[in-house]
This record gives C-alpha cells, sequence and structure tokens, in this order.
C-alpha cells in the first residue's frame, strides 16, 4: 500500500513539493495548488469556504488537497502559511486589494480623470507587488545569466510582445549580442536553430500563455541553451522548464490588464546588466570560434 508522504514542514516546503508535483495533480488539484503559489496570504486569512470560492472548487477539494501533501486536514496546512508566509508590512494579499478596487470602481458612467486614476492604483499596486515576487537574489541570478551568455535571445508573442520588444532594444543599447524571435513570416521555429548551447534565451508569457512562446522555450533545452523565464506562474508552462522564472502579477482594472510591472522588471534587468559590465572584472561571455 502506497504511503502518503510526510507533511512539509513549513510554507516553502510546501512550495517546492507542489512545483515538484504539479503536473501529476488533477484538475481541480491543480486549480488549488495555483492558487497556494499566487495567493499564499489567502490561506493565512480566509475560511475554507472564501478559499474554496476563489479556487473554483468545493471546501472539501481543498481537505482532499491537503491530505494529498500529508497534512491531517486543511487547518493544519494553513497554519504554514499564517506562520511563515504573512508578510510583515501588508495585511492583505496582492489580489485582494486589486479585487477592493474594482469594487470601489464599478461605475460605468466614470469620467476619464476618474479612470486613468483606477489605472494609476491599479499599476502601483503591481509595482508594490513586485518587490514580493521578485527577490534580489533572483534579479543577480537573471542578471548573471545575461552577462555569461554568447548571446541573448528574446521572445513574447502577443500580449508579452511589447517586453519582449522593449528587452531586445534596450540589451543592444547595452552592446549585449541580442537577437530578437518575433515569429514573422511563421519563422520562430527556424529562428529557434540558431541558439546555441551557451546561449540565453529569455521568454515572456502570462496567463493564457501563448503556444509559440511554449514551443521555443521547448526546443531552447532541447538544444541545451538556458532559459529565463518572465511570466505569471511558478507552474506556468514556461517557468517550469526554466532555470529561472521571474515572476510578476499585473494589475487587472475593468478586465483590462497592463504591462507596468514587466516593463520595470525588463528596465532593472538591462540597468543593472549595463551597470555590471562596467565594473572591473566582470565576466564576459566566451566568443564563439568561427566555422572553418
Amino acid at each position: 500500500m502506497e504511503q502518503t508522504p510526510p507533511a512539509p514542514a513549513s510554507a516553502e516546503e510546501l512550495r517546492a513539493q507542489i512545483v515538484l508535483r504539479y503536473e501529476g495533480l488533477s484538475k481541480r488539484l491543480k486549480q488549488i495548488a495555483r492558487h497556494i503559489l499566487d495567493e499564499p496570504n489567502d490561506f493565512a486569512l480566509e475560511t475554507l469556504s472564501v478559499i474554496a470560492s476563489r479556487c473554483g472548487v468545493q471546501p472539501s477539494t481543498i481537505v482532499r488537497f491537503a491530505k494529498t501533501f500529508g497534512f491531517e486536514g486543511a487547518s493544519q496546512m494553513q497554519r504554514l502559511f499564517r506562520d511563515g508566509l504573512l508578510s510583515s508590512h501588508a495585511a492583505l494579499g496582492y489580489s485582494e486589494r486589486i479585487r477592493q478596487l474594482n469594487e470601489a470602481t464599478h461605475d460605468e458612467t466614470a469620467k476619464p480623470a476618474d479612470l486613468l486614476s483606477e489605472f494609476v492604483e491599479g499599476n502601483i499596486l503591481a509595482l508594490q507587488n513586485l518587490t514580493q515576487t521578485v527577490s534580489r537574489q533572483e534579479i543577480e541570478a537573471a542578471v548573471e545569466m545575461i552577462s555569461r551568455a554568447s548571446t541573448v535571445h528574446v521572445t513574447g508573442f502577443r500580449r508579452a510582445f511589447p517586453v519582449a520588444s522593449y528587452l531586445v532594444y534596450s540589451l543592444l543599447q547595452a552592446g549585449k549580442r541580442t537577437v530578437f524571435i518575433d515569429g514573422v513570416a511563421g519563422l520562430a521555429m527556424p529562428q529557434v536553430k540558431s541558439i546555441a548551447p551557451d546561449d540565453l534565451l529569455i521568454a515572456i508569457s502570462y496567463h493564457p500563455y501563448a503556444a509559440e512562446t511554449v514551443a521555443v522555450v521547448e526546443a531552447a533545452r532541447e538544444g541545451g541553451a538556458r532559459v529565463l523565464a518572465i511570466s505569471d506562474s511558478a507552474v506556468s508552462p514556461i517557468s517550469a522548464p526554466a532555470d529561472l522564472a521571474l515572476l510578476t502579477r499585473e494589475s487587472e482594472v475593468r478586465s483590462f490588464r497592463s504591462l507596468s510591472a514587466s516593463m520595470c522588471l525588463a528596465q532593472a534587468l538591462v540597468i543593472n546588466f549595463a551597470f555590471a559590465a562596467t565594473q572591473p572584472g566582470e565576466t564576459r561571455p566566451r566568443k564563439r570560434r568561427n566555422a572553418s
């Protein structure tokens, strides 16, 4: 008889187990898993019925999820978040504050200036949340990956396209050899073939994830290249196979999602790279040998 693994001793251990076992979970359990990864404060502050409603499942499914990961019940799992994941300076999670903003701004006759204020406030929340989802260590690791790469390839389709094009432009301006995998004329996959094992692919995609971006990531990994993902979940189809994933949660006001946090993150990556490249003793990429 298969034994249930011991319950994780901390919220971080639980997160790691969720990412590791995510693909093997049922559809309903995946919904809970994503909510835990994206909104840990919900599990610390809210009742089981509220959490279940936000996950789109029954409360009994959350209990089943907890037992799947070795807990006796949901309350034992929630205790991990109360003990370890509650921010000392933010009583409400990001999504809860966005929900409150949307509830307060439902007037369909709002004036243009009022709409501007709503989007500004939503983007401020997204930018503040960025410091919670991307750590100093992750930024430093991402900059080192860019610095060490012989060539940086960047891809991002649909909503992520502006972020990808900005990264290409800025990295080129900073003196980094950069290639844009833009898929023009349906050439995305042929473009991927130019990625070498000592290159880096930066892939950007958000839910619902662009199939083109997922395919480029898979092809790059098959070719032995490293992958830096910018996405909205640790278990997104581009985050899971990546060497490093930087997570951004954009604001959504009146059903419109912005790109302010992603653009800010892109700027931080490029400026940090440009600064590191001017320092003595920085790591320089190896030059490729010309084919004989």
